[in-house]
């Protein structure tokens, strides 16, 4: 007999391509009222997957944007100074910040990459965490509602802008790993790109982009996203040019234009990321030619 959280996968398997099994892990974990943390690179999923279930749900969502600007008056909320000053510091004056709002209603508060915040905010987090409530200078205190609930995402620690999350942290929240999809849960996801692609190119498409996370001269490869603006500026370029996505000039421009900001160069390589795109790009949609030696340039002023 199907249940009411198996239907529930079962629709979410439609918005969430090839994350069954971490869906099931998240959709445990909150029912078990716990907070989450989704650990993974860029471009995984990891947004859509905790937007998904928390409409799936039916479970308030307040997002809140990971970056080094958050402070603890930003997250929690403030005084509107006005107000302060023709009627003191009266509950009614106090503006609700994200945290406080999730707190109120018992939502979820969704943090995009938490190890991008300052420690003194990620600080309230861990309070909140641990007490259930949180007091506020001159307004009081402040008790979760039933539901609330941190859900949190987090690139790798060693990515640009990050820091490393503490214990107190990871002792608080179940984590759940995520890496990338398989290549053809990676084409399903870039198919939605664009309609009456040739059979067989998106295909190629996705190799391209898998092929960089690999490559002995990158640090970062790209993520599906990188396949899926391929695909979507390539049908644009050959509307353009009234070619075809699989002509040369195309598929190759559109590969650069879509990846060569994406990846990240070792440091001390003397390569441009255009040369790598170009050369991935030969491997996988002109082998014959590598293969005797041709190997082409990119197209007149693709890498100016």
């Amino acid at each position: 007999m199907t249940t009411p959280r198996q239907s529930l996968l079962d629709a979410l398997d439609t918005s969430v391509v090839g994350r069954r099994r971490e869906v099931e892990l998240v959709v445990a974990a909150l029912d078990a009222d716990r907070h989450v943390l989704l650990e993974g690179p860029p471009g995984t999923g990891k947004s859509t997957l905790l937007r998904a279930v928390a409409e799936g749900l039916g479970i308030g969502f307040v997002f809140v944007e990971g970056n080094a600007e958050l402070t603890p008056a930003r997250l929690v909320g403030h005084f509107d100074p006005a107000r302060v000053l023709n009627e003191g510091y009266e509950p009614d004056v106090f503006v609700d910040g994200p945290l406080v709002t999730a707190m109120r209603d018992g939502s979820l508060l969704y943090v995009e990459e938490i190890n991008r915040i300052p420690e003194e905010t990620l600080n309230v987090l861990i309070t909140v965490m641990s007490e259930g409530e949180l007091n506020v200078p001159r307004f009081g205190r402040v008790v979760a509602a039933d539901g609330f609930r941190l859900v949190a995402a987090m690139n790798p620690f060693d990515a640009v802008g990050t820091a490393r999350i503490s214990g107190a942290v990871y002792d608080r929240v179940c984590r759940v790993s995520m890496g990338y999809q398989s290549a053809a849960d990676e084409v399903k996801i870039a198919s939605r790109a664009g309609d009456d692609l040739p059979s067989g190119w998106l295909d190629k498409v996705v190799d391209l982009v898998r092929r960089t996370r690999t490559h002995p001269d990158l640090r970062v490869g790209s993520s599906v996203r990188g396949a899926i603006d391929m695909a979507a500026v390539a049908t644009s370029l050959a509307s353009v040019r009234a070619r075809r996505v699989t002509d040369r000039d195309v598929s190759l421009d559109a590969a650069l234009v879509a990846l060569s900001g994406r990846v990240r160069l070792r440091e001390g390589s003397t390569r441009t990321s255009e040369d790598v795109v170009t050369e991935l790009w030969n491997e996988v949609f002109a082998p014959a030619a590598e293969a005797n030696g041709g190997k082409a340039n990119a197209p007149t002023g693709a890498t100016h």
